[in-house]
């Protein structure tokens, strides 16, 4: 391994044994069985992976993709079915909170338990007591049995032992948001701790905003398929399509029918093809007509717009209009402004849903609506129809680059059907001679008066 990468993964499998009834585990366990009575569930199928030292990397996916399984192999409370992990450095994991706790013991007992556990000796775990009980903050709880604790007070401690460990490196599965927003805060804040301090964080999370702030780069696992690692960016936007069905997914449960990468590669290219020409063949003429490539620059449109959807809509026209009714691609803070889109319906659709969301830079939402949270639109259209939808507002997001993304969806037989999306597809500037702190301006009034007379 070489000397920058602190965790390595080569080649893991992890293979389960799912049996349709317990007598037919006995029998295999015993030898009994004088044919195959189980199914074979790959959680893991030949996943690689490396994380330098010093790096931050999230891991997101659907559930079942294999995300906590992988976890469990690289801090070694599971054994691979076959493949290698290498790790390099003092491992801290928040897997389950309160795993190896003596219900029985008070918390101070379970803190030295816990440390011992981990790898630290008396006297290393009494040098980071005072630290632990104070991020723990449960006061004299903590001489009671955990037993007798609240479900809010157990985690407060078992997150308070593992963050305290000082580890080299840190291992987060959907640990960070416990307790209440107090420690909530509390516990982000000492995450980011951990990334100035230079530590190695693998970090899972089903919270894209997290994603996309803390980590340097994110790996996207599908039943327990490595679909690709990029900016967190990226993997979260192919994540999205995942979700909804319109990405190219290898069989993550059979390993015949596998796709390499090149594959996956070549397939997602053909998809993107066939949908971009798909959805480009029927836009109308008048757009084209309307303004020129140099204009549409202009106005901030981004020529590498992420689009996908199954055809039964498409998204014509979109662009936004200031205060004065102009098309603009910058709008003043505190002015009103409009978001259009124009929507063609290729096909019926029950009950069409239009949205738009503004991201940063860093691809964190700060806001967004649609027209069903709205109740502005909740009718059936027809084939052929065009719609205009557009959403007006005051600008109230500090100075700075945003990006705007706009969707046609809706529920097909109460399935969430995406009919189509353009991620990223508006620059949006917003000027402002005063930003506050944050993401937004809550507009407030300051006043200021004597009170010594």
């Amino acid at each position: 391994m070489e000397k920058d990468i602190a965790i390595e993964v080569k080649n893991l499998t992890k293979s389960y044994k799912l049996y349709d009834k317990p007598m037919d585990r006995l029998k295999d366990s015993l030898g009994l069985s004088g044919k195959k009575r189980f199914k074979e569930h790959l959680a893991l199928n030949n996943v690689s992976l490396s994380v330098k030292k010093g790096e931050t990397v999230g891991i997101i996916g659907t559930n079942g993709s294999g995300k906590s399984t992988i976890l469990k192999i690289i801090t070694g409370v599971l054994s691979p079915t076959s493949g290698e992990v290498n790790v390099d450095g003092h491992i801290s994991a928040l897997l389950e909170l309160g795993a190896g706790f003596n219900m029985e013991y008070n918390g101070i007992d379970n803190i030295y338990l816990n440390g011992m556990m981990i790898g630290f000796s008396e006297e290393e775990i009494t040098k980071r007591l005072d630290a632990i009980l104070e991020f723990a903050d449960i006061g004299d709880y903590v001489y009671q049995p955990c037993k007798t604790y609240s479900s809010g007070m157990f985690v407060r401690l078992a997150f308070a032992v593992a963050i305290n460990i000082d580890p080299e490196i840190l291992i987060v599965d959907e640990a960070l948001s416990v307790g209440d927003v107090f420690f909530q805060a509390k516990c982000y804040h000492k995450f980011e701790e951990f990334k100035k301090q230079g530590k190695t964080i693998l970090f899972v999370s089903h919270d894209l905003s997290s994603i996309s702030k803390y980590c340097d780069r994110a790996i996207l696992l599908n039943q327990g398929v490595l679909l690709g690692e990029g900016t967190p960016k990226k993997m979260i936007d192919i994540y999205k399509q995942v979700l909804v069905g319109q990405y190219p997914l290898p069989t993550g449960g059979d390993v015949e029918n596998l796709l390499d990468d090149e594959q996956i590669r070549d397939a997602a290219a053909k998809a993107d093809e066939k949908a971009n020409s798909k959805v480009k063949g029927d836009k109308d003429l008048d757009k084209k007509n309307s303004k020129s490539q140099a204009e549409d620059k202009a106005m901030g449109e981004n020529p590498d717009t992420l689009e996908y959807g199954d055809g039964a809509a498409t998204i014509d026209e979109f662009y936004v209009t200031d205060a004065n009714g102009l098309r603009a691609s910058s709008i003043i803070k505190g002015t009103d402004f409009t978001v259009h889109m124009r929507v063609k319906f290729n096909k019926d659709v029950a009950a069409p849903i239009f949205a738009f969301t503004f991201k940063n830079i860093l691809g964190i939402e700060i806001t967004g609506t649609n027209s069903m949270v709205e109740k502005a639109f909740l009718e059936p259209v027809k084939a052929g129809d065009v719609k205009d939808i557009s959403f007006t507002q005051n600008m109230s997001l500090q100075g700075g680059e945003y990006l705007i993304s706009f969707g046609v969806t809706g529920f097909e037989q109460n399935d969430f059907t995406v009919y189509h999306r353009l991620y990223d597809a508006l620059n949006i500037t917003v000027v402002s001679d005063k930003n506050t702190v944050g993401y937004y301006d809550m507009n407030s009034t300051c006043k200021v008066e004597d009170a010594s007379k």
